[in-house]
């Protein structure tokens, strides 16, 4: 039944992360090249989120993955505070529009849905947008049972169609931090401590497809009792994924596609689509959803929370010609 929703929301993360985990070798350990230029950054220390350069989702729409919180603009949800953004999920009622921001249909005075939870998604769109370059966020992820915090990045534009025929770039992912690990080959009270990296294309929904790869700090160190630096470089052709300068996974246009539809046939689009066009940043801290509740302990933990995503600054690099 599970594995029923995860396919038919289109948002089956669960399969990818196969519960293995990378290992670190001094081969894959990996300083930024210098040819990378800073070109935008937010190192919240402001007393305030900075407007001109993030926008807050306002909905109850779930994720398209059934969550359970509703997303706001409230200082209770997302503040900064000592040089850092936190964004903070808490059980509480809340209700809001049902459908998405970006829906055509969209009203923010719609209160039709009710959620046990609110936090907070914040986004670039319009105000950053980029075809490739290295993203950088330094952050320390929530913990336990539902917890699900993510910075990634989706299409501005749409160009090859909706979700995911253009495409949509995981830069990390964590979730049910510090619950009992569920990865294949876990010692007995080994406690869950993965970071996840992916990419998602193909064609819309439902013939959505996706790859990644998990990732275990070294030492036992888990994402939510400290801050690193997680990075992911876009070029042409490949995509990088990096936590504390350890480059633990590549993916490259031989594995990644996206198909158009011309003259009523499918096609393969060229060059490297979907991630040949601009992309714009998300950080969210959602609850539950088919992939956090059906994992490790199962289900939400009510007593885990209040939890919250905290980071410290977000910066991207482009390649100078």
């Amino acid at each position: 039944m599970w594995l029923f929703f995860i396919t038919v929301l289109g948002y089956a993360f669960a399969a990818f992360h196969n519960n293995s985990a990378a290992q670190v070798n001094e081969t894959n350990v990996s300083a930024m090249s210098s040819d990378w230029q800073l070109v935008w950054q937010d190192e919240f220390n402001d007393k305030h989120i900075d407007l001109t350069k993030w926008s807050f989702e306002y909905n109850c729409y779930g994720g398209g993955n059934n969550e359970h919180q509703c997303y706001t603009d409230r200082a209770e949800n997302a503040f900064v505070n000592n040089g850092h953004l936190h964004i903070v999920a808490r059980l509480e009622s809340f209700s809001g529009p049902a459908l998405k921001d970006d829906h055509l249909l969209y009203q923010r005075s719609d209160v039709s849905v009710s959620k046990p939870f609110t936090s907070a998604r914040m986004r670039t769109v319009y105000k950053g947008d980029w075809s490739y370059g290295r993203f950088e966020v330094r952050a320390k992820f929530p913990k336990g049972q539902g917890t699900w915090g993510a910075v990634w990045m989706l299409p501005t534009d749409w160009h090859y169609g909706e979700w995911s025929g253009s495409g949509e770039i995981d830069i990390v992912e964590a979730i049910n931090l510090g619950t009992a690990s569920d990865r294949v080959g876990a010692l007995k009270g080994e406690l869950e401590t993965r970071i996840h990296g992916t990419l998602h294309y193909g064609q819309p929904w439902p013939n959505n497809v996706y790859s990644g790869q998990s990732f275990q700090l070294p030492n036992g160190q888990s994402p939510a009792a400290g801050f690193h630096l997680y990075a992911l470089e876009w070029q042409p052709d490949e995509i990088r994924w990096y936590v504390d300068n350890i480059h633990y996974a590549t993916q490259t246009s031989k594995t990644w596609f996206t198909k158009i539809i011309i003259k009523e046939q499918h096609v393969l689009a060229k060059q490297d689509a979907p991630f040949n066009k601009r992309f714009h940043l998300l950080l969210n801290l959602a609850v539950g959803g088919d992939w956090a509740e059906n994992a490790n302990d199962k289900g939400v933990d009510l007593e885990a929370f209040p939890q919250t995503l905290l980071v410290d600054y977000v910066r991207v690099y482009q390649k100078q010609n």
